[in-house]
């Protein structure tokens, strides 16, 4: 991460912490707001999610021998960790009446998994439970911050992006090109520019939307 962004910018402040504690994340304010005195945007980006490659445990990913632990661990991750940084820095910008929280969804944030898709050979691996009903409340969250901080100045919106061009399995893309009424699959820089565009002044009157970036595979 480093050389990538010596290579973009003179200026970056990398800082690790458990996006789940609050102790890390008061901690990371406090340096940040040391370091630069204010925070103008925050953006919620934390996730994971059970690889398709993850053949030790796919018998358990499936809904009727999904784990307890699992599901604390992916919900505290993509759900939690959003709730936690928007209480301590969406109650900053309140107080400074400004700032931009923007919140990293999926197209799974409305719609379900489609199963048929992850089965590549006689690999057949099930999309767990956890990753959709996690974008599917951020969704919601996002809705309840951007009413509830609206009369401070502060927007909250939600960006959810459909698959994005990357180092999927040749069969797994070629299913969602299939669902998907563009054809293709959602380029890097083209979900760049609409983050760009979030956090910029050029969207001040957007607020608590669930932006879809998805080629249409929700409209179907």
């Amino acid at each position: 991460m480093k050389k990538k962004l010596k290579k973009k910018s003179k200026e970056y402040f990398i800082l690790k912490l458990d996006v789940t504690k609050k102790k890390d994340i008061e901690s990371s304010f406090k340096k940040i707001i040391k370091r630069y005195k204010k925070i103008d945007i925050l953006i919620n980006n934390a996730s994971i999610d059970a690889k398709p490659n993850y053949k030790k445990n796919k018998k358990k990913l499936g809904f009727e021998n999904f784990s307890e632990t699992q599901w604390n661990l992916e919900i505290n991750t993509n759900l939690k960790s959003v709730f936690l940084m928007s209480q301590k820095i969406g109650n900053y910008m309140s107080k400074k009446r400004s700032g931009i929280i923007l919140n990293i969804g999926s197209d799974l944030s409305v719609i379900s998994p489609t199963q048929s898709i992850y089965k590549i050979k006689n690999n057949y691996y099930k999309k767990p439970i956890t990753y959709s009903v996690a974008k599917h409340a951020i969704v919601g969250l996002t809705k309840y911050l951007a009413e509830y901080w609206a009369k401070d100045n502060v927007r909250v919106n939600c960006l959810s992006p459909g698959s994005v061009n990357h180092n999927q399995h040749i069969a797994l893309k070629k299913q969602i090109i299939n669902l998907t009424p563009i054809g293709r699959l959602l380029e890097k820089k083209e979900l760049k520019n609409i983050i760009k565009f979030l956090c910029s002044e050029k969207s001040r009157y957007i607020t608590g939307q669930n932006i879809l970036i998805d080629g249409g595979r929700t409209i179907i």
